[in-house]
């Protein structure tokens, strides 16, 4: 059995979308090592055909060569072939300094001499997991949804600790790294949650703390409780686990929404500045409201997708205008 070192992608969504990749080479026969920073590595965890998972020591940002260089001789001579998953320097660095004989991944920033095997980027923007698929050099890339599986000792630890019960709540990812143009107003959340039959989780990093503050406060003034605010409060482990067990997730086009979409959960997924024709949650549970395809929305929204941080116009109405009931109805 050949063994394969995988270069993780840094983020959440991205390092989801590159499942069916491993698939796929555990299939013919690979033995999967993924190498990955701390806050991305639960992710792997939850694919059965990682057989290990290595933690970077790296920060972000910076080449950090000594580091580099000094894991890949730990590494040197472990591994048969690498693929390079994100499209940067340094990316290609550690498994060129391990000497691992077979180096896959796009030509990216001026990594010509990094690696052996080398695919151009394509000119317009695929679907991710066609993107991240095609690393294994197979032609027939399409129609690969990403599955993840959590073990069902984490998710009933995680329910313990934080007082919860599988499908008593809903959970509510109203944040998006990427801007405000990827994020459904506060208050829709918060009219959204007023109206569900359930208590409402909110998941996010630390820094959408405040942002799940906002929604929470005005339901949790109407009705004590109704709104639990774990952003920042959790471990990725454990927000995968309420994921896992929740009766349906609502998001923007974020991290969560593929992560919920890979665990099978029905989910509403709401898209503004983005397309989901490129990133949408492949799951047959999963519902999209995206107005650049409604029909009955006027005016058109010609201006979509334009996948800016902040409306160039001023107005976000493709996420303005989608209601608290125009969600509700799709759960």
């Amino acid at each position: 059995m050949s063994k394969s070192l995988i270069i993780a992608p840094q983020w959440i969504g991205d390092a989801v979308m590159t499942e069916p990749l491993l698939r796929r080479l555990h299939a013919r026969g690979e033995r999967i090592t993924v190498g990955a920073l701390p806050w991305v590595a639960p992710v792997y965890r939850a694919m059965p055909q990682v057989a290990e998972v290595i933690e970077f020591p790296f920060a972000h940002g910076g080449l950090q060569f000594k580091a580099r260089r000094a894991l890949a001789k730990r590494i040197e001579g472990q591994f048969d072939a690498a693929y390079v998953l994100p499209n940067s320097l340094k990316s290609a660095l550690l498994p060129f300094l391990a000497s691992i004989p077979k180096r896959v991944g796009y030509l990216g920033e001026a990594r010509v001499g990094l690696l052996t095997h080398r695919l151009k980027n394509p000119k317009n923007k695929p679907p991710m997991v066609a993107f991240y698929s095609a690393l294994s050099g197979e032609q027939d890339v399409a129609g690969d949804r990403p599955q993840l599986q959590m073990d069902a000792a984490d998710v009933d630890r995680a329910l313990a600790e934080l007082g919860l019960a599988r499908g008593a709540y809903y959970v509510f990812a109203p944040g998006a790294e990427y801007g405000p143009a990827k994020r459904w107003p506060a208050r829709h959340f918060s009219e959204l949650a007023a109206k569900l039959d359930r208590p409402v989780v909110l998941l996010g990093s630390g820094k959408e703390a405040s942002l799940c503050d906002e929604i929470a406060a005005p339901v949790n003034a109407a009705e004590a409780g109704k709104c639990l605010n774990f952003a920042g409060r959790t471990s990725l482990l454990q927000a995968l686990c309420l994921i896992a067990a929740s009766k349906s997730t609502i998001s923007n086009d974020s991290g969560l929404m593929h992560v919920a979409a890979a665990l099978g959960v029905p989910q509403v997924a709401i898209f503004g500045s983005s397309s989901p024709l490129h990133t949408p949650p492949l799951s047959e549970k999963a519902a999209v409201l995206w107005l650049k395809t409604d029909p009955a929305y006027q005016p058109p929204l010609d201006c979509a997708p334009c996948f800016a941080r902040d409306c160039p116009l001023g107005h976000t109405r493709c996420l303005n205008d989608i209601t608290a009931d125009q969600v509700r109805q799709k759960l």
